[in-house]
């Protein structure tokens, strides 16, 4: 069985050469890589005059999204935290005392609700988990491969209502008053985080990194040599193909976050099921192979990446072209490809 557990749809490549330019020799480039947080790799590239300035500036990103990855976590307890995990385990018992860091996830989470028309709802974690179970199953067991039945799913639907998830900001309390809802963040939260951890590095003076984690890129301003846009190419979901790349972007301090349909999934009876679910048909999103949004936040990009997936490519158009500053690639089924309006313009010449 052709078997894919992760793969990063949006790959790095930096196309430059170092010789030859001043600034390039007083600060040299580096790389920090790092596979434990978000279940994904984060990769950290930068320019500094010494390695050990550069380890500062990795070891302050690597840091803050390890708090980001605990607060997040739906999966695991951490000693002292309250976070996503805690918050489901008291559905429906009684609300939970969060950092404000949840808070403003959540918060953020309700104004992609409705800019998506619900394609991205962090309450849809009960239908999520179902599918989690089967794909799992059918991952480490093929022969037993098989899809859940739909009249599960629509019954763990009916416990997805994003009203319910109670957000007291006096208190810093969030309460789930259905005992039978389940949050899930991962549509958003990767990206949410490598957007405040950048927003960090910049409050403390860094002005230049590419940060990478699981594909959701974020570019601080340029590449120290000659002040040149960093080169971010997304990857070709036709893994068969010659071609590596999509296409090679021009990004300086702007994020890029893709979502495909080669990421996670399973086989049921040949055919594939991937993990990126359409809440109205309860079932994977089947409009495309893969789509690419470019914008400045790197938490707006991962939300909306899941949402036009999610949604007809004349639906997600208009919205794409509703929003300033907010490109967008899409890939057919067929391999065709389209593009929002200004996309082109941020296309590698």
């Amino acid at each position: 069985m052709k078997r894919k557990i992760f793969a990063t749809l949006v790959v790095i490549t930096l196309l430059f050469n170092l010789t030859g330019c001043a600034k390039a020799k007083e600060l040299g480039r580096h790389q920090a890589q790092f596979l434990e947080l978000f279940d994904t790799a984060t990769t950290i590239i930068g320019y500094s005059e010494t390695k050990e300035d550069f380890a500062e500036f990795a070891q302050m990103i690597y840091d803050n999204l390890k708090e980001y990855h605990e607060l997040y976590d739906k999966y695991h307890d951490y000693e002292g935290i309250n976070n996503i995990k805690t918050i489901n385990d008291n559905a429906g018992i009684a609300p939970v005392k969060v950092d404000q860091r949840i808070i403003d996830l959540l918060l953020f989470s309700q104004e992609a609700y409705e800019l998506s028309k619900g394609r991205v709802n962090v309450a849809f974690g009960s239908v999520l988990e179902v599918w989690h179970d089967y794909r799992e199953e059918g991952m480490e067991d093929p022969s037993i491969a098989k899809l859940p039945p739909m009249e599960l799913l629509k019954e763990k639907s009916k416990h997805t209502d994003i009203s319910k998830m109670i957000i007291n900001e006096a208190d810093s309390t969030v309460y789930l008053e259905d005992p039978d809802m389940s949050l899930d963040v991962g549509a958003i939260a990767k990206g949410y985080a490598t957007e405040r951890v950048a927003q960090i590095a910049i409050e403390k003076g860094y002005t230049n990194g590419l940060l990478s984690v699981g594909g959701n890129v974020r570019a601080i301003g340029s590449r120290a040599e000659k002040e040149k846009s960093w080169n971010v190419g997304i990857q070709n979901p036709d893994l068969e193909s010659e071609d590596q790349y999509l296409t090679i972007l021009n990004l300086e301090d702007l994020s890029l976050v893709s979502s495909g349909d080669y990421e996670r999934y399973y086989t049921v009876d040949g055919k594939e099921y991937h993990h990126i679910i359409d809440p109205n048909t309860l079932m994977p999103a089947q409009y495309f192979t893969a789509v690419s949004i470019v914008t400045e936040d790197s938490g707006l990009a991962d939300a909306l990446s899941t949402s036009i997936f999610n949604m007809p490519y004349e639906e997600g158009l208009a919205l794409i072209e509703d929003l300033p500053g907010t490109e967008a690639l899409w890939v057919f089924k067929n391999g065709d490809l389209k593009y929002s309006s200004g996309f082109e313009a941020l296309i590698k010449k």
